[in-house]
């Protein structure tokens, strides 16, 4: 059987990790060990934090609905009961972008809420 010779393929396979590595700082950027390890670390990071992303931003609309509404009297729990009562089907995301950008809008969707609470 011939001799394989894998210079070719492993260059190949190391070039395509350095160029992952690019920017890292220190021997993570050119040295092929300590780059492969950085480059799966910084993968598990990037998994993790594309769920955690979803979370802050669901906080982030949380906190502008809330602010929001507390202008107008009432509290985040309130006005989410509020809205369920009304019927109102409009995502957090939605409600908080009409609270940064819609005041009118939003203050409508609120004087709704409260209509629906009971006294």
């Amino acid at each position: 059987m011939p001799r394989i010779k894998r210079g070719v393929t492993t260059r190949a396979k190391h070039k395509r990790l350095l160029e992952q590595a690019k920017g890292f700082r220190g021997r993570r950027k050119n040295t092929i060990r300590v780059a492969r390890q950085a480059v799966e670390k910084a993968g598990q990071y990037a998994y993790r934090d594309r769920k955690i992303k979803k979370r802050n931003f669901r906080a982030l609309w949380i906190q502008r609905i809330n602010a929001a509404v507390r202008a107008e009297g009432l509290t985040y729990s309130q006005f989410m009961h509020g809205i369920k009562l009304a019927g109102i089907e409009l995502d957090r995301k939605a409600m908080a972008d009409l609270a940064m950008n819609e005041e009118g809008a939003f203050k409508a969707v609120i004087a709704q809420a409260k209509g629906a609470l009971p006294a």
